[in-house]
């Protein structure tokens, strides 16, 4: 490779804006952060919640999930693989008495699909479920 001064250029102005790029924080840890924004920090009970997801999907764009917790408030699900690990938030009243839901979500590859329910007493028990991702929904 014959060094010309355009490669150089090229070379070093490559080299600066790499290094110039802020670093990424790994997906799982925004999904942990955002449980903690959920909980204000409140430790996690186990049991209360039950997390229905495929082992295995097919295809990443629609993932079939249902989540129950009796005697919940809300109950947020989160993606810890997803840019954006919030997928969805169910709030239950008195006209949902199942304190259930189920939908379709998006994931980006395999990784775990965690529920964390706020129950009337203001705990939260947490439920997770690995799913593999053999074609990612989120451009992957």
């Amino acid at each position: 490779m014959k060094l010309t001064r355009r490669r150089v250029l090229a070379i070093g102005s490559g080299l600066l804006a790499t290094a110039s790029l802020p670093s990424m924080p790994a997906f799982a840890s925004l999904a942990n952060e955002a449980v903690q924004n959920l909980t204000g920090g409140a430790e996690l009970g186990e049991g209360g919640v039950t997390l229905t997801a495929p082992e295995i999907a097919e295809n990443g764009n629609t993932v079939p999930i249902s989540v129950s917790a009796p005697g919940a408030v809300a109950i947020t699900i989160f993606a810890d693989g997803n840019p954006v690990p919030n997928v969805a938030t169910f709030k239950f009243g008195p006209l949902n008495p199942s304190n259930s839901a189920s939908t379709r979500i998006r994931l980006a590859k395999t990784q775990n699909v965690i529920a964390i329910a706020q129950m009337k007493d203001g705990s939260f028990q947490k439920a997770q479920s690995n799913v593999k991702v053999t074609i990612g929904g989120c451009g992957g």
